[in-house]
């Protein structure tokens, strides 16, 4: 697992797909229940990935991923709805953002207000409807603070080929320097779409789930059947 070292009540993780008991494709730390893996092997991973964060499994909220750029408010245990984007400023409140290709991100308010974070999962159509500036919005402090965000693993610039119907748009919104050829750099687009939107501290994990598959899911990579991971945040 990769862990957020932020400032603040946060406890922020990337899941791998290693520490969990599914097996065959899934192995080992499937997060997602509708992937045809065991549920009960699902639910186990992720109570698993909640310990690693303080916090428990019935109270876990999670969205059902649509490629949208809408952002809800977690209600403790929720399931079910549909939107790429949960956040909170509840304490003891897991939130949890699959992805097995697409990018997890996550962020929180760094200073001033009242403490709150948000996941997100934002593949290339999420980036351009607007999924980042949403998640911006929600944690949007009237009283004044400051946010920051980490970007985690995804499928890197080095094996994500794009046609025409996603390479035109993503020029035009983020530059032509985020194409290389036929492949697309979503990490250097997820982060011009945090500062456009007012986040100037960004850090980025630059792992390649398609690269590495020890150590992660991929879509790309292996198609179907296949596991999840995912971003998890909790406000202490």
């Amino acid at each position: 697992m990769i862990r957020w070292d932020v400032a603040g009540p946060y406890e922020v993780v990337f899941s791998t797909r290693s520490g969990g008991i599914s097996e065959g494709p899934y192995s080992s730390l499937n997060l997602g229940r509708l992937t045809g893996d065991d549920v009960d092997r699902v639910d186990e991973n992720r109570r698993r990935l909640c310990a690693e964060i303080g916090g428990g499994l019935d109270r876990l909220a999670l969205n059902r991923q649509v490629h949208s750029a809408l952002v809800r408010r977690a209600e403790p245990g929720g399931r079910g709805n549909e939107a790429d984007g949960l956040w909170t400023d509840e304490p003891d409140l897991p939130i949890l953002a699959f992805a097995a290709d697409c990018l997890p991100i996550a962020l929180v308010r760094a200073n001033g207000g009242t403490p709150a974070a948000a996941v997100l999962h934002a593949g290339w159509r999420g980036l351009l409807a607007g999924v980042v500036g949403s998640g911006v919005e929600a944690l949007a402090d009237p009283r004044g603070g400051t946010l920051r965000a980490c970007v985690g693993p995804a499928i890197g610039p080095c094996c994500y080929e794009v046609g025409s119907e996603v390479a035109e748009p993503f020029a035009a919104a983020f530059g032509s320097d985020v194409l290389r050829g036929r492949t697309l750099d979503l990490w250097t687009s997820a982060e011009r779409s945090l500062r456009a939107a007012g986040v100037d501290r960004i850090e980025r994990v630059d792992l390649c789930t398609a690269c590495n598959p020890r150590r992660f899911f991929s879509h790309r990579r292996t198609g179907t059947p296949r596991g999840v991971q995912g971003v998890i945040a909790r406000v202490g």
